[in-house]
């Protein structure tokens, strides 16, 4: 799920609740102890977190446009994933052609076709380490279900299930050559597809690069109160609460980013994408009965005619 608009307010200050909590506490005490206790001499100049406050930006820039990379690669490879599962149904519709008569040929297409979708859900949960099977026993065969189940990498096993129909097909001249080696490299781009996301999901993002920044962070927002504090009495407190929820925000994004598989609202969407791969599959192959359906009743129409005549 992405969130476009209407972002609640209480979503975005509950992702830094304990932080705010935590430099509001702060920074009112060191107000209460520079005013009240006048301990003046703990000031100090401005330019201090000035100059840490532009480095850590640069750094927090820097981090927030590589988590951005990972997301937008992630996008993009099930933006893929998308095409070619169109591009596979439209070959198998296609490129069938069983002499058994139409029924085996749309028979075996629908069970690849669905087989497929089923391997983009699988592959989505899979990403998000959730309950895979959940489903698929109504995309799949009896069959082809009780095999995956036996399965740990099921996205991989369901891959391979498609390998072996291709072979058969092709053993049956359904299909000839040139046409089993084009669905074949359909199948080699969703195998590709699959590894660039498990990519993503097992490299994780530098860890000592996170703890340095933030342990950064920190020392800026514990040095910000002594350089406001001189010049703007009381009201330091509002700013280094508005300035430090600035950075804790972007610090928080770019670390959702940077996982786009772990079910938050910032992730890529697969099971909106899975869903409108579904439908787009169940539309072609709706199409393609259609279609026969025409043709049969245009053959019987001048099969009639021929006999009239």
């Amino acid at each position: 799920m992405l969130l476009k608009e209407n972002i609640p307010l209480s979503y975005i200050a509950g992702k830094i609740r304990k932080e705010i909590i935590l430099v509001s506490a702060y920074a009112i005490l060191i107000a209460v102890v520079y005013n009240t206790f006048h301990f003046t001499r703990i000031s100090i100049p401005i330019a201090v977190p000035t100059i840490l406050g532009t480095v850590i930006s640069l750094l927090l820039a820097f981090k927030s446009n590589q988590a951005y990379d990972r997301w937008w690669e992630a996008r993009t490879i099930w933006g893929a994933i998308v095409n070619d599962t169109r591009s596979l149904t439209r070959q198998l519709l296609t490129f069938v052609d069983t002499p058994y008569g139409p029924a085996e040929g749309k028979a075996f297409c629908e069970n690849m076709a669905k087989r497929q979708v089923a391997w983009c859900y699988a592959l989505g949960r899979h990403l998000r380490r959730q309950d895979i099977l959940p489903g698929l026993e109504k995309l799949l065969s009896e069959e082809d279900y009780r095999y995956i189940k036996t399965c740990n990498n099921i996205p991989l096993a369901l891959l391979e299930l498609q390998g072996f129909d291709l072979r058969n097909a092709h053993k049956l001249e359904w299909i000839n050559n040139y046409q089993q080696v084009e669905i074949d490299k359909t199948l080699t781009r969703f195998s590709n597809h699959m590894g660039g996301c498990e990519r993503i999901k097992n490299t994780i993002f530098p860890a000592t690069y996170s703890v340095y920044i933030h342990f950064s962070l920190l020392l800026f927002i514990m040095l910000l109160p002594f350089g406001l504090i001189e010049f703007f009495g009381i009201v330091e407190v509002p700013l280094v609460i508005a300035i430090s929820c600035s950075f804790f925000l972007i610090e928080k994004m770019a670390i959702h980013l940077q996982d786009p598989f772990e079910n938050k609202p910032t992730d890529t969407p697969t099971t909106t994408i899975c869903n409108n791969i579904e439908r787009d599959v169940k539309q072609m192959l709706k199409e393609s009965h259609r279609q026969d359906e025409k043709q049969n009743s245009d053959l019987l129409i001048k099969t009639q005619l021929f006999y009239i005549l």
